[in-house]
């Protein structure tokens, strides 16, 4: 590594394809607290804990799959005592010597941090202020517009990395943590008043062959189509996401099997009926309605394997779990 990577004013890391890192720069280990003999070929995953392990799994890996790179991923890494430290992780995948690497940048998220202490350090001089009320109006005025200032550009910032949290940037659709939260209050809200809801898991048939034939910016663009097919076929009150790579799921609350085995019929026909560039696109759907055994995990089993029987019996239709096996049309 040479010396400006070294000391650049970003972390870096290189991992192999299957996580383990291979090269650290030195800023990255001074902000950390590690040695270089810490994390050298010890896997990624050393600096994470549970929930931004799933984040890496569910969103890094199939992006940087699908894409060769990943842009502005918000994620936590675990400095040496213990404590979590946000950063904005860049990364893209390239070869060396025929094998895969992705090198990592990483930059950390002060300029929030900064905006809470700016908040703290004004409502301490509005404080004094109001001792000094009389000669300090002109002040305290002041103090007031820089207090709402901050307070906007605060609100700002978090609706923004709320937003990014929660939305999948290729689609515009809500991303698979957003989905597993919904799915999960659907679960709530159904345990105590009993009404019904159905989770549809889909995706796009032969999908690798349109990557392999077009090339993965047309991929991407048919990507983008089916997930506005999706928006406009969806309900008030749907819930749609991407749950990786070429894979959709859609929640229909207060939804029974027969209702939703119609919604997803018409779904099937409106991507095969839509124009493509190239040349024709299908899905395969699964569908499971919950029942007063499922939790989170088993649901999406249930949807799962309606979608595997959608698949091996020729794909481009809908199957439920109920069925296990597809329904003619």
């Amino acid at each position: 590594m040479d010396k400006r990577l070294n000391y650049a004013p970003c972390g870096f890391i290189a991992i192999t394809h299957d996580g383990m890192m291979i090269e650290v720069n030195q800023t990255f280990l001074e902000w950390m607290g590690y040695e270089r003999v810490d994390l050298l070929h010890q896997h990624i995953e050393l600096l994470m804990s549970k929930p931004n392990k799933m984040i890496f799994h569910s969103y890094f890996y199939p992006t940087i799959n699908l894409n060769d790179r990943v842009e502005e991923l918000f994620i936590s890494l675990k400095h040496c005592n213990g404590t979590a430290v946000p950063f904005l992780l860049n990364g893209r995948k390239y070869l060396v010597e025929e094998t895969e690497c992705i090198d990592c940048i990483l930059v950390p998220m002060k300029k929030r941090i900064d905006y809470e202490l700016e908040l703290r350090s004004a409502k301490k001089q509005l404080e004094a202020a109001y001792l000094e009320k009389d000669q300090a109006l002109a002040k305290l005025e002041q103090l007031h517009l820089e207090i709402g200032k901050k307070q906007d550009e605060l609100l700002n910032i978090n609706a923004t990395l709320v937003e990014l949290s929660v939305t999948d940037k290729l689609t515009g659709l809500k991303n698979r943590r957003f989905f597993q939260e919904q799915l999960e209050e659907q679960l709530a809200i159904f345990h105590e008043s009993a009404k019904p809801f159905s989770l549809l898991i889909l995706d796009i048939d032969h999908f690798k062959k349109v990557n392999d034939t077009f090339g993965h910016q047309v991929g991407d663009e048919v990507l983008a189509q089916l997930a506005q097919i999706l928006n406009a076929q969806a309900r008030q009150g749907d819930v749609v996401a991407r749950f990786g790579g070429e894979e959709f799921v859609i929640i229909l609350p207060e939804t029974d099997v027969t209702t939703s085995w119609t919604i997803a019929e018409q779904l099937r026909q409106a991507v095969e009926q839509a124009q493509w560039q190239t040349g024709s696109i299908t899905i395969s759907i699964g569908i499971a309605t919950v029942t007063e055994e499922d939790t989170d995990l088993t649901i999406l089993k249930k949807a799962d394997k309606a979608l595997y029987v959608s698949k091996e019996n020729g794909r481009n239709r809908v199957s439920t779990f109920e069925y296990q096996t597809p329904k003619q049309f």
